[in-house]
């Protein structure tokens, strides 16, 4: 009797055993099928190169900057202008490629780093085209006006040339909860736009002098690349953005369209169909696999955020939508 009901007691005990490792294996297959998965719709979103293509495609997508390591998980969405610089210039060396299509969305971002890419645009010796989707502004446009020929939708939003160094001053915050400013530098101009304190009236006239000349140097490059006159993008040249039908009837774009009519171009100039071969950022398999696992992460938190918010648009007010 008492065998039997130890016996019992051990079978009882292995059943939840064998579900641990039954729930565990599943686990395994879940995640392993998750990444199997991911990766595949890595590769089918276009992060790879189709060798049999004549023509460039490179994609300049969100903030310019001049790296993009310090962004984390969010690297993917800032053009990084010595990654970009690279591939134009991969893209140039190769013989099998006839035209180079730069594909700009971006509102724009270091002065620095567009002018980086606007310069190897110039200095390629293919056929170059910028394709604006739906904005190109500041230093976006700057790279766009770098190519041979600019194409943009009639709603694209380009434009906006100009420069912008703002920031946040705490100084009265400080001031008004009792928090002291220590101020020690070596140079007069050290800590000129520190946010703890008010800009001098010297110093905002002299950070004022050095947004004006890079102003100057960016319409001196846009009047170049466009073929205009200076006085006639200084007009222009008031930070305001355009949409594509307006920037068409300034000079700032060429033809108006998409997909295809940058395909017609292309044809027109190389004198033969036209294949794109994408060209993107060379990622290891630790690289691949972070990418993964950080835009599944950020995706289900996103997911979950949206769904938040569009709970709340709901109840509170219609939603508007272009």
């Amino acid at each position: 009797m008492c065998s039997r009901h130890s016996r019992k007691m051990k079978n009882n005990k292995e059943k939840p055993e064998k579900w641990k490792v039954v729930l565990k294996v599943l686990a395994i297959l879940l995640l392993l099928s998750f990444i199997m998965a991911s990766c595949v719709s890595f590769f089918i979103d276009g992060d790879y190169e189709n060798l049999d293509g004549n023509t460039a495609l490179i994609e300049i997508k969100g903030p310019i900057m001049g790296d993009d390591s310090s962004f984390g998980l969010f690297s993917d969405d800032v053009a990084s202008s010595s990654e970009i610089t690279r591939l134009i210039r991969k893209a140039d060396r190769d013989s099998s490629i006839k035209a180079i299509v730069v594909e700009i969305n971006s509102p724009g971002g270091s002065a620095v780093a567009s002018d980086e890419i606007a310069q190897a645009v110039k200095a390629a010796n293919k056929t170059t085209v910028a394709w604006i989707r739906e904005i190109g502004t500041s230093g976006g446009y700057w790279i766009a006006s770098s190519a041979d020929t600019v194409v943009a939708n009639r709603m694209s939003i380009t434009g906006s040339i100009g420069v912008i160094a703002s920031y946040l001053n705490f100084g009265g915050f400080i001031s008004d909860h009792n928090i002291t400013y220590e101020r020690l530098v070596a140079g007069q101009y050290k800590d000129i736009g520190s946010p703890f304190r008010d800009m001098t009236p010297s110093e905002r006239i002299l950070f004022q002098k050095s947004l004006d000349r890079m102003r100057g140097y960016f319409i001196d490059e846009v009047a170049a690349n466009r073929g205009l006159k200076k006085e006639e993008v200084e007009k222009i040249a008031t930070g305001l953005f355009y949409l594509g039908d307006e920037a068409k009837d300034l000079g700032l774009v060429d033809e108006l369209g998409g997909r295809d009519e940058v395909i017609a171009i292309v044809k027109e100039k190389i004198g033969e169909e036209v294949e794109f071969r994408k060209f993107s950022p060379s990622r290891g398999f630790f690289g691949l696999l972070e990418g993964v696992f950080s835009r599944q992460s950020f995706y289900i938190g996103e997911g979950i955020g949206s769904g938040i918010v569009k709970k709340a648009q709901a109840q509170s007010y219609p939603s508007i939508l272009a």
